[in-house]
């Protein structure tokens, strides 16, 4: 699959690139891609949400009333469940959501992922973004160039590029990745996947 290559002021080159077939052009696998998003946003919880139990309480556990004769169900603490101000029942606890998967399924979900956005012409190459300094003024100018002001984006650099993250942080709407650390929910996630020259061969690797 051939693409053609833009450059920093949104124009396409003369340059075009093929994208391997073995990766962005396999037939998706929906069910890979359905567990990588779940252990995805299942590793983010936090997991420390947790409710007083009735041995948890204050109050005393002096019993309420006598127990027969009082022609109601018979209570023997003020901390019970069952009452105002008393214990949660079954609440919750802290607990670890995550789980694992396979090296080989994540790698299947992630294919999945880039062959999805490049049916649907959801992906654009760039020539390696070089900013000086970092100015989210000259991103917000690339993005304009390229019609992708108020789109998500997912933008993949080849590697950890300092100016360019930094240049990203105050657009709510646009996430710059390293080639090596991108992951099927993001691609997911984004409308357009702005792909630097330098990514391609970096992710073919990974994933092959």
């Amino acid at each position: 699959m051939e693409v053609k290559v833009f450059d920093a002021k949104g124009k396409a080159t003369s340059k075009k690139v093929t994208l391997s077939d073995s990766v962005f052009g396999i037939e998706p696998n929906d069910h890979a891609i359905y567990l990588d998003v779940k252990q995805h946003l299942a590793n983010r919880r936090q997991g420390t949400h947790k409710a007083k139990e009735r041995a948890e309480i204050a109050g005393s556990t002096k019993k309420i009333k006598k127990q027969k004769g009082t022609g109601g169900a018979r209570a023997g603490s003020i901390k019970s469940g069952t009452r105002v101000g008393g214990g949660r029942m079954f609440g919750p606890r802290p607990r670890n959501y995550s789980f694992k998967l396979n090296v080989k399924l994540k790698r299947l979900a992630r294919k999945s992922a880039f062959a999805y956005k490049a049916k649907h012409d959801g992906i654009m190459v760039l020539e390696d973004p070089k900013f000086e300094v970092a100015k989210t003024k000259d991103l917000k100018a690339l993005l304009s160039a390229l019609k992708l002001d108020n789109e998500k984006v997912l933008m993949i650099v080849g590697g950890h590029d300092e100016n360019v993250y930094l240049s990203s942080r105050n657009l709510s709407r646009v996430k710059v990745v390293s080639a090596d650390s991108v992951n099927t929910y993001d691609v997911l996630n984004a409308k357009k996947v702005l792909m630097a020259e330098s990514s391609i061969p970096v992710i073919e690797k990974i994933l092959n």
